[in-house]
């Protein structure tokens, strides 16, 4: 499918801009549940679909906001090219548009950049109808105030992207996974060890009882890292960080089913192992940590904030109340000030990232 819908969803905002009628920015719906609750009439965006651009010598490629994610994946992989971000579905039909706006990253992350290092340009629709193009499609074009980037992860409150511009990477020649037995704080201690040498390291997770390492990069190299890390190999090694980790199918997501929080918190990588009572899974060499656990939202970000970090509800609880960290109040201010600019009558996503955005 390659569809321009430009100029219907203009005139869509245009004509919600007279009543002040809010909108929900609508794609594939796998990530609908992220965020606080969506607001307003359906505003449907993934008709709007199809790659623009694509120069593998040049490492970027370009579609459309309702290009689905399988769509991007299969392209590049027939040049031997993959997005480093390793992008969550989080459900079928993810799009393009979405995975961007809502700023997801997967395993790769702290090793290969994340969605927002990786976008070279956008084409948006902001709340006042206009069109506006930013950045641009190589790295030497991405000059003065980078709004593409200002867009990954604004939850849509700023602009529907139209466009989005990638840088995309070839496919290791070699990949390799390691696992063993360790406790949390040395798991901790040999991420962060690893971190600080020039190992093609390019993912890492300690899911409770297990540290994973994925080596990724020219044979050789990949062979005398393993030598030296040491471990067992697994053997299933894109299912476990495809399936497992980045799409959240690991047992210790397994309650997923149910209504109980899981709480992803972004703390220093070298930060101590929490001490709470419940689970935790620990990602992005000792960045990222999930945790599902009786605690309550206070306890659980206050937690967050000792150890120098904060605290998001990823799943579950009142999506009405505030699930992001809240702002300090110049930080609040900045992000009213961007909305003000952008969608002064706050009819895009209105409350999905902030109840007062």
């Amino acid at each position: 499918m390659n569809n321009d819908l430009t100029e219907a969803l203009q005139t869509r905002v245009l004509a919600v801009l007279e009543s002040g009628t809010p909108l929900e920015i609508r794609g594939g719906g796998s990530k609908r549940w992220l965020g606080r609750t969506p607001t307003g009439e359906p505003l449907e965006v993934a008709g709007h679909a199809g790659i623009v651009n694509y120069q593998p010598k040049e490492l970027v490629i370009t579609a459309r906001c309702g290009t689905a994610l399988e769509t991007l994946e299969a392209t590049l992989a027939e040049q031997g090219q993959v997005m480093p971000f390793e992008p969550p579905h989080l459900g079928p039909n993810a799009t393009l548009g979405g995975t961007i706006a809502c700023g997801l990253s997967g395993p790769a992350r702290p090793y290969a950049g994340s969605a927002r290092d990786l976008v070279l340009g956008a084409r948006v629709l902001t709340g006042r109808g206009q069109v506006l193009r930013f950045g641009g499609e190589v790295m030497k074009n991405v000059a003065g105030y980078d709004l593409s980037r200002l867009m990954t992860g604004a939850y849509g409150t700023l602009g529907l992207l139209l466009d989005v511009s990638l840088k995309v990477m070839p496919t290791p020649a070699a990949q390799r996974t390691l696992m063993q037995e360790q406790p949390p704080s040395e798991a901790i201690r040999l991420m962060n060890a690893w971190a600080g040498t020039p190992l093609p390291i390019t993912a890492t997770c300690w899911d409770g009882e297990r540290l994973y390492v994925r080596l990724a990069g020219a044979e050789a190299a990949v062979d005398q890292t393993a030598a030296t890390i040491g471990g067992e190999i697994v053997v299933d090694q894109d299912e476990f960080w495809q399936t497992r980790i980045r799409e959240q199918g690991h047992d210790f997501f397994a309650f997923l089913t149910g209504e109980a929080d899981l709480w992803r918190l972004a703390l220093p990588s070298a930060a101590p192992h929490l001490d709470l009572p419940g689970r935790q899974l620990i990602e992005w060499g000792g960045a990222q940590r999930w945790y599902q656990g009786e605690l309550d939202m206070q306890a659980v970000r206050t937690a967050a904030v000792v150890a120098g970090g904060h605290a998001t509800r990823f799943r579950g609880g009142d999506r009405d109340s505030e699930v992001f960290q809240p702002l300090l109040p110049p930080l609040m201010s900045i992000h009213r000030n961007l909305k003000q600019v952008f969608d002064p009558k706050r009819l895009l996503n209105p409350g999905r990232l902030y109840a007062e955005l």
